[in-house]
């Protein structure tokens, strides 16, 4: 373990120039003190480390000396699919994997080309979280990519929309899935499980029928990993199926979620200034709706569309943020709700000042 890390305080000086201690320290999660013992450790073991006092001063390697000492591990050559998402990498539980990983790569790199990847990094950020919304707290997502990764069936207790609301499930997770800043795990029901509403997956040492390929299909769900309120590693592992690619299936999967959710249209008339808002204030699919069914304007720039609802009650309060810029036409029921809605804001806030 100090190896390994005596190693990342070397690249960290290689890659970076000069670093405080207190620098080093917070890249590798370690302290001060830490830092300062290993820096120790390396000038006696001849790695020329120079140290300069002072309000701009800290350590640095002496100029033109490069480690070759790069070979990547394991489990660090596993994580490089991570190098651009430290924070992804962090919750998965890969960060100090996913850090040491980039540190090599960057050392094992000439001057020229490392400085280059440096400046990629400072002028590219990805920021996977939706706007106004508050990362979930998923604790149980590094078992979960644990599980994942080691192939190992778990147990879980999930927490569902509809009743019953708390439910035990065996399942063979097949991949994790970060989508909008939430965590998914794709993962097939166990054999026996006992599950009504699938088929039982095939066992791995069945030979693949269409039979037996389309009750795997049919066992393989989705869960959302927030809602997964306690997980226990099951000693058996499961063969993953080499013919389940995880970015088909997601696409798929999320095709089908958004033809299942919206199970209704409606008509609307949207002012210019209504359908401008759409893209910021309604779903995507919505807001391709709506630039697919869009007529032309009318005299004052209102426009006729048709979009996707997912219920009477779901659409009404949807479309109520576009307030006097958005009027449903049709179905009667929403137009109705609407109605109903607006009466009730009047009825509570009074009418309007003289």
């Amino acid at each position: 373990m100090r190896a390994s890390r005596l190693l990342s305080v070397l690249l960290l000086l290689q890659t970076r120039g000069r670093l405080t201690a207190r620098e080093m320290a917070a890249e590798l999660e370690v302290s001060v003190r830490t830092v300062y013992r290993d820096l120790d450790a390396l000038a006696e073991a001849g790695v020329p480390v120079l140290a300069e006092r002072g309000a701009t001063g800290g350590y640095e390697l002496l100029a033109g000396y490069r480690t070759r000492l790069t070979g990547l591990t394991s489990d660090e050559a596993d994580s490089l699919l991570f190098a651009g998402l430290p924070d992804a990498a962090a919750e998965l539980g890969f960060g100090a994997v996913v850090a040491a990983a980039e540190l090599k790569l960057l050392a094992a790199l000439p001057a020229e080309a490392c400085e280059r990847a440096l400046r990629v990094r400072e002028l590219f950020h990805l920021d996977a979280p939706g706007w106004f919304r508050a990362a979930e707290p998923v604790p149980l997502l590094a078992e979960v990519a644990g599980a994942v990764w080691g192939r190992r069936r778990i147990r879980i207790t999930y927490l569902r929309w509809r009743a019953p609301r708390r439910v035990v499930r065996e399942l063979e997770p097949l991949g994790v899935v970060l989508k909008s800043g939430t965590w998914y795990v794709v993962a097939a029901a166990c054999p026996g499980d006992g599950r009504a509403d699938i088929a039982d997956a095939p066992p791995a040492e069945t030979p693949e029928t269409p039979e037996t390929a389309e009750a795997f299909e049919a066992s393989v769900r989705v869960y959302r990993v927030a809602r997964i309120l306690g997980l226990e590693a099951m000693p058996e592992t499961f063969e993953r199926p080499e013919r389940f690619d995880l970015a088909a299936y997601w696409e798929q999967w999320t095709a089908r979620y958004e033809a299942g959710v919206y199970r209704g249209t409606a008509t609307v008339r949207l002012s210019p200034e209504g359908r401008r808002m759409v893209p910021f204030r309604l779903a995507p699919a919505v807001a391709r709706a709506v630039e697919q069914t869009a007529g032309d304007p009318d005299a004052d720039g209102w426009v006729r569309a048709e979009l996707p609802i997912e219920s009477v009650r779901h659409a009404r309060g949807d479309l109520l943020v576009l307030g006097p810029e958005l009027e449903v036409l049709d179905p009667p029921e929403l137009r109705a709700a609407m109605a109903d809605a607006v009466a009730g804001l009047t009825a509570f806030y009074g009418p309007p000042a003289c």
